[in-house]
């Protein structure tokens, strides 16, 4: 019986070699695949801050012209801390007919919501996407009007389209909520009150989105 024994016991301890080798072996392609992901995680990092520093040059490189006092006014960078409780940004090409209608109502109820409630600052960031009408001529007469702290025209050089316009107004605003509207007045600003109040419901909702945002 003990001589019948010695060949399965062989057999085991013969077993045991490949099974620790096979174990090292998962475990090495374990690490090798920890380590990739992390190698591309920082990498992809490391892309998105080169990314925001050149992002930072352009914005601080930028100006406003103060049409009261043609003075340039540097424009402020979405990176530095908010000046203003909302910023309003607003892209226009060849808006001239369109574009004072909707600043009229835009204005006139921040203006009657600021006059309530002493907190709500605000400011309307115009951005002439290359127009070739006077769309920059009707922006800039709402900035004599109103004063640049509270509007402000940015001027592209060229027609980048909606999404890039869009994207350079937010880059120099000064708001802590940044919200776009449209020139043609599709977009209704006393429906502003609504979408802060989702706003809000989903940060005191969800902690993970708070702590996103403030990385982000």
């Amino acid at each position: 019986m003990a001589a019948a024994g010695w060949p399965l016991s062989s057999s085991v301890a013969d077993l045991l070699p490949a099974s620790l080798s096979l174990t090292l072996l998962l475990a090495s392609l374990v690490v090798v695949v920890v380590l990739a992901a992390a190698a591309f995680f920082f990498e992809h990092i490391r892309k998105i801050g080169c990314t925001h520093s050149l992002e930072r040059t352009e914005v601080s490189a930028a100006f406003f012209e103060d049409p009261n006092s043609l003075n340039k006014v540097r424009c402020p960078s979405i990176y530095d801390p908010a000046e203003k409780y909302i910023s309003l940004i607003i892209p226009a090409y060849n808006e001239e007919h369109r574009l004072p209608e909707a600043l009229t109502e835009t204005l006139n109820y921040l203006k009657q919501r600021s006059a309530v409630e002493k907190s709500f600052t605000y400011e309307v960031l115009i951005v002439d996407d290359g127009s070739t009408d006077h769309t920059s001529k009707v922006a800039f007469e709402f900035v004599r009007k109103h004063k640049i702290d509270n509007v402000r025209v940015l001027l592209l050089g060229r027609n980048h389209g909606k999404g890039e316009a869009v994207r350079k107004g937010m880059l120099h605003s000064r708001g802590e909520l940044l919200l776009m509207l449209d020139a043609d007045g599709a977009t209704k600003v006393t429906d502003l009150e609504k979408l802060e109040a989702q706003v809000c419901h989903k940060l005191n909702q969800n902690m993970f989105y708070k702590v996103l945002l403030c990385i982000l």
